[in-house]
């Protein structure tokens, strides 16, 4: 069984079958949106503290936020075989979070 991963920005990577939207996160909807998701507990910031520039919402009515912009998010999400953009394996890309990190 494989899953196509998107990389949503700093290691952060979400199946590509749970992906309902890719979307910029600067609109009032949105905002309001971001809101409602942290209050019913299915909000998950994935921006490492950096502004969030787009909210990907998935089929199981989570928001992920991500500081990645909307375009770079939709091209992975629609190029790539696997998802991590560059030829970037996920094994790769777990390696360089961990180096920054340390």
């Amino acid at each position: 069984m494989s899953f196509k991963l998107v990389n949503i920005g700093f290691g952060n990577v979400v199946p590509a079958s749970r992906i309902v939207a890719v979307v910029a996160s600067s609109s009032s909807p949105m905002r309001r949106l971001k809101e409602e998701a942290r209050k019913g507990g299915k909000l998950v910031d994935a921006s490492q503290g950096r502004k969030t520039r787009t909210v990907i919402i998935t089929d199981s009515g989570h928001v992920i936020l991500s500081a990645i912009q909307p375009e770079t998010i939709a091209q992975r999400f629609a190029s790539d075989e696997d998802g991590l953009g560059a030829g970037v394996s996920l094994t790769e890309e777990v390696k360089r979070k961990k180096r920054r990190e340390s």
